[in-house]
């Protein structure tokens, strides 16, 4: 038979893609098939935990899956206190333990299955965490708990995981008013004479767990006593700035009718430049300085001379580099102070004191003055450096201030 050669290189292209379509074909039916395309079936958690043991605090721990399969993270129990999070995945992901913080005074276990690809796996997952253990913290109890000769609320501040009550020791001058699941009001009367103190004791209604505290009300002359313990924002370490609150931005109905306040500065959208920090406040920020406004000296009877005293300490950045560090004092309304400023100069040292603890204890970060001619109008007030500061130094004159005493001296 004869075979034209223009015949068959007219086929050729037609039979070529006859052929790349029946090839493909029979690799997609293999693939159905058989599903060979995956490979060998696995399933592995990087360094192959089979166990989790968890403080009371509770954990949130990641795990790396590597597979080629679908698979499930499965509980063998009900419980509230553990889960697994996302609880399936498909092929290599993360997962999660999050455990809940244990409250009870019972350790306890969980087991967890992995099923993978219908299948589940021979070993269990055990996760086991610590029994709590009954506690009573009075926060901010480590010198005893200061109450102003004016009297008025005593605010007691508990970290428990146990059903409490009190007991005072002497009760004519402070009662208990109010008592919630972590706190204790009391209600304290105004001193005239000398200093005066009572033991508080929080205890346990189930077991004889107990923690005391003295609490001391200041002599009679004592007009203001200020530890700003009520305040609970950001960090003690000066540096650390997260979490700090403006005085006009965050802080409370409750916190701002304790009467302290601050000056508008115009230069910086009329913001009031003092933040609140844990027991302290901050006054001023980067270019602008703030100042922080005592409540009035109420209890003052006339024109009175009166010292004040109080601690600050200037800003430090953590590599080292020191604000400025001028602090004026004075007040709004009558009186006259016996300096107009101070040179605060005992710079934290990190290296020492690394949680800014030991340095409001230097002697050196307290300072003194006096007013003359006092009234119950008077305010004290405190400026770092100078609401504008952009030009001024080093620009910045940041200082930290607590424990503000005014004390009747004739």
């Amino acid at each position: 038979m004869m075979y034209n050669k223009n015949s068959i290189a007219k086929s050729f292209p037609k039979l070529f893609w006859v052929l790349v379509v029946s090839c493909f074909v029979a690799v997609s039916c293999d693939d159905d098939n058989g599903g060979e395309s995956m490979g060998e079936p696995y399933f592995m958690i990087e360094e192959d935990p089979t166990s989790l043991s968890v403080s009371v605090e509770g954990i949130s721990q990641k795990y790396v899956v590597r597979s080629n399969r679908d698979w499930k993270v499965v509980a063998q129990s009900d419980n509230d206190w553990v889960e697994a999070f996302p609880n399936e995945g498909d092929n290599d992901g993360i997962f999660r333990f999050n455990v809940d913080p244990n409250d009870s005074f019972e350790d306890r276990t969980a087991n967890f299955a992995f099923v993978v690809d219908g299948q589940e796996q021979p070993v269990l997952f055990r996760i086991d965490q610590e029994a709590n253990v009954p506690y009573i913290t009075i926060l901010n109890a480590e010198n005893g708990i200061s109450v102003p000769s004016a009297g008025g609320e005593v605010n007691i501040a508990l970290e428990t995981n146990v059903e409490w009550t009190y007991i005072l020791d002497d009760e004519s001058w402070i009662t208990g008013v109010e008592q919630s699941e972590n706190a204790l009001i009391l209600q304290a009367e105004k001193n005239t004479g000398l200093e005066r103190s009572i033991t508080l004791t929080i205890q346990s209604t189930t077991n004889g767990l107990l923690e005391e505290v003295e609490i001391t009300q200041s002599a009679g002359n004592v007009i203001l006593e200020e530890d700003f313990s009520w305040l609970t924002y950001g960090n003690r370490i000066f540096y650390e700035t997260a979490g700090e609150k403006r005085i006009d931005d965050g802080w409370t109905e409750e916190e701002l009718a304790r009467g302290w306040t601050s000056t508008e500065n115009t230069f910086t959208s009329n913001q009031k430049v003092v933040y609140a920090r844990p027991g302290f406040v901050k006054l001023g920020k980067t270019n602008y300085g703030g100042d922080l406004i005592s409540p009035p000296l109420a209890a003052l009877d006339g024109p009175t001379d009166v010292q004040v005293t109080f601690k600050a300490v200037p800003y430090e950045t953590a590599g080292g580099t020191q604000d400025d560090n001028n602090l004026i004092v004075g007040v709004v309304g009558p009186g006259t102070t016996s300096v107009p400023s101070f040179t605060v100069s005992n710079y934290p040292d990190y290296d020492a004191d690394p949680d800014c603890v030991l340095i409001w204890e230097d002697e050196s970060s307290t300072y003194t003055f006096t007013i003359t001619g006092a009234t119950a109008e008077t305010q004290l007030r405190f400026l770092g450096g100078a609401f504008d500061l952009n030009g001024v130094g080093a620009g910045k004159n940041r200082i930290f201030i607590d424990d503000i005493k005014v004390v009747i001296i004739n």
